[in-house]
């Protein structure tokens, strides 16, 4: 049901699966599953029930009195939340389905639909990982296909960009498929141009 990772020293990532979670605790409504699941993942993770996650003005969750960055995400029966204590960070998940391909020219350049081939599983990764450089910026008013660009992608890690008037971000991502879903997450910022 809950699976914990610590991907290195300053980054740890919580996967549930809510279906399961909700069975045990006889959770019905869907809101509170994601709360309730969020609660959980968080009291693990943090090994203590004394934190308090809080949201600023633009929906970034943040944990109170403490200097850990995190994101959370869920797609239809995942919950996930990494935990970051050196720099903000973003996660996303995603269910792969082929409906993805009707939609790409919505948040792909060009240069990004051509990489991505008509492939599902490729164009939900790239919309993952631009979703998780977005949480990870924080701010709105980002364009997913003017601001948001993925550089490259292989088998060990996505590089991409923030690029939006002179504030520039380059990050490098890690994918992870599990099953039918696609878990995109910020490994670090970069600091030198890519």
């Amino acid at each position: 049901m809950l699976n914990i990772q610590k991907i290195n020293s300053h980054i740890s990532i919580a996967l549930i699966d809510l279906k399961a979670f909700s069975q045990d605790y006889k959770i019905v409504n869907k809101r509170e599953k994601e709360r309730l699941g969020t609660q959980f993942i968080l009291t693990q993770l943090l090994k203590t029930t004394n934190f308090e996650l809080c949201y600023t003005p633009q929906n970034k969750p943040f944990l109170k009195n403490t200097s850990q960055h995190i994101s959370i995400s869920h797609s239809h029966d995942k919950l996930v939340i990494i935990l970051n204590s050196k720099e903000n960070t973003g996660i996303d998940i995603e269910l792969i389905r082929d409906k993805i391909i009707n939609i790409q020219h919505k948040f792909l350049n060009e240069k990004e639909i051509a990489l991505a081939q008509n492939n599902p599983t490729k164009l939900i990764t790239m919309w993952a990982a631009k979703e998780a450089m977005y949480k990870a910026y924080g701010l709105k008013e980002l364009d997913f296909k003017h601001h948001l660009f993925i550089l490259s992608i292989n088998d060990s890690f996505i590089y991409g960009k923030i690029h939006k008037a002179d504030l520039v971000k380059n990050y490098r991502l890690v994918a992870k498929q599990m099953d039918d879903y696609m878990m995109v997450y910020v490994l670090d910022e970069l600091e030198e141009k890519i």
